[in-house]
C-alpha cells in the first residue's frame, strides 16, 4: 500500500513538473531582453584631463575608468565600445607606432571592441601596421579591432606587411560576443568623409552600405540577436552630410550605431526606423550609456530604458592603476620624443593672464589663438633659416588643425602640443612640420576668398594669418567677398610671387580648393622659380641641424621667447589679443563696401539681376496694357455689338 502511495506521489510530481516547467520557461521567454552599451568615440589620446573655460577639468582616462567601473557595477553585463579616432591629440601619441599606448590603455580599461578612424592613419598605413604589431608584442590585453570596409589598397607598397600585421592582431570585419545571455553581432565601418580626411592612409574604401548589409546578414545567420555598428561616419544637421543617418535609412537590421568622426554630442539618440544612433562627444568629455529593452530574438520592438552622457570631470576620482600606467607613458615621452628638444612633459614655457580659446566652429571672426599660431610659424621659419632664405611674406593656419585652446595660467609643453597635435612628418616622428611655397598675389587673394566664402560650408577651412590684412563682407557675392587685401608692409601685387609658410597638412589640402569652389578658384603652389610644387615633403622647413621644424615646436619656442626674463618663463603680453594684422569681418549693407573691387562673378550677378529686373518691368507693363485693353477696348466692342 505504501509503495502504491509513493508511486502515485511520484506520478503526480512528474505530471506537475511537466506542466509547470514549460509554463515557467514560457514566462521566462516572455520576459524582455535588456542591453546596455557604454560608448565613446573621438577620444584623441586624451589620457590626461584638460582645463575648461569655467575653471574645471575635462577628460582623462583614469577618471574615465572610474566612470566605467561605476556603470558596470550598475549594469554588470554592459558592453564597452568605441567609434574610432582613439589616437592623435596629446604628446603620448608620439609613442603610437612603437608602444601602441592607446589600444593598450583601452584594453586596461576593459573595452570590448573598437573601430578605426581617419586619425589612426596619421602615421600613414605603415605606421598603423607598426602600432598593431607593438600592441600584439606587448602581450597586454587589447580590444577587438573591427574594420569591414577599409583595407590596404592594391597599389600600396606596404600592403603585404599591413595584411600580416592586421591578421596577427586579429583585425576583422565583425565579431560575435555573448554577454548576459544575449548574442551580439558587432561590426565596424569607415565613413566616406573620414576616408577623404586620411590622404596618407594607403587604404581603400568599400561602399559602407553594401558592406553593412553583408555584415548584418552574416551576423544574423550566425545567431546574433542584437546588431551594433561602430561607425566612423558621423551625423550632421544637414541630412545629405549625415552619413550614419543615411546608413540607418538604407540598411535594415542594425539595432544600434555608435557614431564617431563628427565629434557630435547627442543629448538624445537619433531614431531612424528601428535603429538608434548615439554619440557622446569628443575628447573624453563624456561616457555614453544606453540601455534598451527588446523582445523576440532579433532586437525588434526596442524600448529606451536609460540614456545618459556621464561627464568625465573633476567630480570623479582617478583610478590608481590607470593613473600609474599614464605616468609611465609620460616618462617614456620625456625620455624619447621630447629629449631631442631638451624639453619635458610638464615644463612651463610661459604664463598667461588670459585665455586663448579655440575658434567658435563655423563663426566667421578673428581669433587670437589662430593669429598667434600663424605668427609663430613666421617667427620659427625666419629663425631656422636666418640669412639663407627670403623671409615669408605670409603665414597661414587653418581652424581644422587647431585642436585645443590655451587657458590662463602656466602654459606647459604638453598644453602647447595639444594645440597642434596632428600628424607625422617625413622623418616619421609625431607632429606636422612647417612647409613653404610661393603663390601669386592673385592666388593669395583667392586663398582669402576660401576663408570668406567656404567657411560657412566647411568650418575647418577657416584661415588665420600673419603678414596680411584683409576685410571681407559676408553679404557680398560668393568668391568675391574680399573687399580689400594688403600685406602689412606693402600692397599686394597680383602677378608677384610671395612666400607662404603653413603646416604640411594644410598645404596638402590646397589641392581641394578647386573642387570645393566648383572650379571658380585655383591655387597652384610653386617653388621660388615659379615651378609647380608636386611633393610638399620637399618644401619642409628644417633648422640648422637638418631637423624638421614642427608646427607645435614653432608655437612652443615662440611662446618661450615672449617676456622671458633671466631664463624664467615670462608673462605673455596683452598685445597678443589684438593682432596688428589678419582678417576683419563685416556684415555691412553699405553699397560702397558691397560693390567695391567687383570680379566677374559680381558683374555677372549684377547683369543677371538687371536683366531679371528689366524682364519684370516689361512683364508688369505688358500686364497693365492687357488690362487696359480688356477694360476699355473690349467694353467698347461689346457696347457696339449690343447697340446693333
Amino acid at each position: 500500500m505504501k509503495t502504491i502511495r509513493r508511486l502515485c506521489s511520484l506520478f503526480l510530481l512528474a505530471v506537475l513538473f511537466c506542466v509547470l516547467v514549460p509554463w515557467v520557461q514560457a514566462e521566462e521567454a516572455g520576459q524582455p531582453q535588456r542591453t546596455t552599451v557604454l560608448f565613446t568615440h573621438d577620444l584623441h589620446s586624451r589620457f590626461l584631463p584638460r582645463k575648461t573655460e569655467n575653471g574645471g577639468e575635462s577628460g582623462g582616462y583614469a577618471r574615465l575608468k572610474t566612470a566605467l567601473d561605476l556603470e558596470r557595477a550598475r549594469y554588470p553585463e554592459a558592453l564597452v565600445l568605441d567609434g574610432g579616432d582613439f589616437s592623435m591629440g596629446s604628446l603620448i601619441q608620439s609613442l603610437y607606432a612603437q608602444e601602441a599606448p592607446e589600444l593598450r590603455t583601452m584594453g586596461a580599461m576593459g573595452y570590448d571592441a573598437v573601430t578605426a578612424g581617419n586619425h589612426e592613419f596619421d602615421y600613414t598605413g605603415a605606421g598603423f601596421g607598426q602600432m598593431l604589431n607593438a600592441a600584439l608584442l606587448s602581450g597586454d590585453r587589447t580590444p577587438a579591432l573591427l574594420m569591414a570596409n577599409y583595407s590596404p589598397a592594391q597599389e600600396n607598397p606596404d600592403r603585404l606587411d599591413l595584411q600580416r600585421a592586421m591578421a596577427a592582431y586579429g583585425v576583422r570585419d565583425s565579431m560575435l560576443l555573448e554577454r548576459g545571455g544575449v548574442t551580439y553581432g558587432i561590426f565596424g565601418l569607415m565613413g566616406a568623409d573620414a576616408h577623404d580626411s586620411a590622404p596618407t592612409s594607403g587604404f581603400e574604401l568599400e561602399d559602407a552600405e553594401e558592406r553593412a548589409r553583408k555584415c548584418v546578414d552574416a551576423l544574423r545567420e550566425q545567431g546574433a540577436q542584437f546588431i551594433i555598428c561602430l561607425s566612423h561616419g558621423g551625423t550632421s544637421e544637414r541630412k545629405k552630410l549625415s552619413e550614419d543617418q543615411q546608413l540607418a535609412e538604407k540598411v535594415s537590421g542594425i539595432d544600434l550605431i555608435i557614431s564617431g568622426h563628427t565629434h557630435t554630442t547627442l543629448r538624445e539618440p537619433i531614431v531612424v526606423g528601428n535603429t538608434y544612433i548615439v554619440s557622446s562627444g569628443a575628447y573624453c568629455e563624456n561616457l555614453g550609456s544606453i540601455t534598451l529593452e527588446w523582445e523576440g530574438t532579433d532586437g525588434d520592438d526596442k524600448v529606451l530604458v536609460d540614456y545618459r552622457l556621464i561627464p568625465i570631470d573633476q567630480n570623479l576620482s582617478e583610478d590608481e592603476e590607470i593613473a600609474a600606467l599614464i605616468d609611465r607613458w609620460k616618462q617614456k615621452v620625456s625620455g624619447s620624443y621630447l629629449s631631442r628638444y631638451n624639453l619635458t612633459y610638464d615644463q612651463v614655457l610661459a604664463r598667461s593672464g588670459f585665455d586663448l580659446p579655440l575658434p567658435r566652429s563655423g563663426v566667421q571672426e578673428p581669433n587670437a589663438l589662430g593669429s598667434l599660431v600663424a605668427k609663430s610659424y613666421a617667427w620659427a621659419a625666419a629663425r631656422a633659416e636666418e640669412g639663407t632664405v627670403m623671409p615669408a611674406a605670409v603665414a597661414v593656419t587653418a581652424d581644422g588643425v587647431l585642436r585645443a585652446g590655451l587657458p590662463a595660467g602656466d602654459i606647459t609643453v604638453s598644453q602647447v602640443f595639444d594645440v597642434l597635435s596632428l600628424g607625422v612628418g617625413a622623418d616619421g616622428t609625431t607632429g606636422y612640420p612647417l612647409v613653404s611655397f610661393y603663390l601669386t598675389g592673385e592666388e593669395l587673394r583667392s586663398a582669402l576668398e576660401v576663408d570668406a566664402s567656404l567657411t560657412p560650408l566647411m568650418p575647418a577651412a577657416q584661415l588665420y594669418t600673419h603678414g596680411i590684412y584683409y576685410l571681407f563682407n559676408t553679404h557680398r557675392m560668393f568668391f568675391n567677398r574680399v573687399v580689400e587685401a594688403r600685406l602689412t608692409d606693402g600692397p599686394l601685387e597680383s602677378d608677384r610671387l610671395y612666400r607662404v609658410v603653413t603646416g604640411l597638412y594644410s598645404a596638402q589640402m590646397l589641392g581641394t580648393v578647386e573642387s570645393r569652389s566648383f572650379g571658380l578658384l585655383k591655387l597652384t603652389p610653386k617653388d621660388q622659380d615659379g615651378n609647380p610644387v608636386t611633393d610638399f615633403t620637399q618644401q619642409i622647413i628644417r633648422d640648422k641641424n637638418g631637423r624638421e621644424v614642427k608646427e607645435w615646436y614653432a608655437l612652443a619656442s615662440y611662446l618661450s621667447s615672449l617676456g622671458q626674463e633671466e631664463g624664467e618663463p615670462g608673462l605673455l603680453p596683452d598685445s597678443l589679443l589684438l593682432p596688428e594684422d589678419g582678417k576683419q569681418v563685416s556684415s555691412s549693407w553699405n553699397p560702397v563696401q558691397l560693390l567695391k573691387n567687383p570680379n566677374w562673378l559680381t558683374f555677372a550677378a549684377l547683369g543677371l539681376l538687371t536683366l531679371t529686373g528689366a524682364a519684370g518691368v516689361l512683364l508688369i507693363r505688358s500686364m497693365l496694357r492687357a488690362g487696359r485693353r480688356r477694360r476699355y477696348g473690349g467694353g467698347y466692342r461689346r457696347r457696339r455689338w449690343f447697340g446693333r
